[in-house]
């Protein structure tokens, strides 16, 4: 079930998704409710599952992670039992940072941030080629970020109360 959302609402996530660390105060202030109960609003999203965390956004290359690659995956079996597996075991692989299931040619998307070529091919050759059910594999690998906006593109002049 969805969650109704008024303007102020719109204007909490708008503004905790462009700076997930201000203040509940500077919160406020900016959206013109006073702290306590732009606290409890903020509470409320979270507990309707509406902000699912916090986290800090790193630069992948200042951190040592020179290679952003994408693998393109397709298995032998989509039943769902094949497709829980693949999901499982992606879990534990900590190069990928992002999946997809997909329709179309691939059945997935793997987003993989590795600190060298070698280390994706490994990774890409000795684990995921190798892996239960997987048919085939195409990779490619990013010259350069164009756009980077995780979240919702949150329009306020379109939301209605």
């Amino acid at each position: 079930m969805r969650v109704r959302l008024d303007a102020t609402d719109w204007r909490i996530l708008k503004e905790l998704q462009a700076n997930g660390r201000i203040s509940n105060v500077e919160l406020s202030e900016k959206i013109g409710l006073s702290p306590p109960p732009c606290l409890r609003r903020v509470r409320a999203l979270e507990q309707a599952g509406l902000i699912t965390g916090y986290y800090a956004a790193l630069d992948e290359k200042q951190m040592g992670f020179e290679v952003i690659g994408f693998a393109m995956v397709g298995l032998h079996s989509q039943a769902e039992a094949d497709l829980r597996g693949f999901e499982n075991r992606l879990l534990g692989w900590a190069i990928v940072r992002e999946s997809y299931m997909l329709s179309g040619e691939a059945d997935y998307i793997l987003k993989c941030v590795a600190p060298d070529l070698q280390t994706f091919q490994d990774f890409v050759l000795k684990q995921l080629t190798a892996a239960p059910n997987v048919a085939h594999v195409k990779t490619t690998l990013t010259i350069r970020r164009a756009k980077f906006e995780p979240g919702v593109p949150i329009d306020l002049s379109a939301r209605k109360e």
